[in-house]
């Protein structure tokens, strides 16, 4: 017969620490925060429509389809569309890790996420860096590993800490495997 184990309590602490923050909502972000959130979109969106009607004026209006036709080929050619993806899917995943974060409740205990510093295309994925304010860190992360892969819309995830930085997180979002790494596990 075998010795039932009482299971171990946690702390008073560690309890009223651990409610506080499940009860308590994700801050809602001041205009600055929103703004750095979504730069790249306020920067596309109205800057692309003038930055043609002023290409346009400068050069002419008959000269459109010839514009019309560089723009055709920059897209058919695999380097610039290929390009062009991996940095609309660095805004996508920057946005989908910071609604991973909110739905992982990784925040500190005033409600504020941590802040994404930068997103960057890797052969298999991106790679994020991840600023943690003060009361959020990266063991936060780990244990929140599914949701963010799921968030990411990502087969994998790996999380580490900067060498060099104890408070940046760097998140590498795996999409897919490439080539090496499939032959490497054969």
């Amino acid at each position: 017969m075998t010795a039932r184990r009482r299971p171990r309590r946690a702390r008073r602490g560690d309890l009223l620490s651990e409610l506080q923050r499940d009860l308590r909502p994700v801050a809602r972000p001041n205009i600055l925060v929103l703004l750095w959130r979504w730069r790249w979109e306020l920067a596309l969106f109205p800057c692309l429509p003038i930055g043609l009607t002023v290409l346009m004026t400068r050069i002419g209006w008959i000269w459109s389809p010839a514009v019309m036709g560089i723009t055709a080929v920059t897209f058919a050619w695999p380097d610039a569309r290929y390009w062009l993806v991996a940095r609309a899917r660095c805004v996508i995943t920057a946005h989908r890790v910071r609604t991973g974060c909110a739905q992982a409740w990784i925040q500190s205990r005033s409600g504020k996420l941590p802040t994404i510093l930068l997103t960057t295309p890797r052969p298999c994925g991106e790679r994020v860096y991840i600023w943690c304010r003060a009361g959020i860190c990266l063991e936060d992360f780990q244990e929140a590993t599914h949701i963010l892969r799921s968030a990411c819309w990502a087969s994998d995830t790996y999380i580490t800490s900067s060498t060099r930085y104890s408070h940046v997180v760097i998140l590498d979002v795996i999409r897919y495997q490439s080539v090496d790494q499939g032959q490497q596990q054969r």
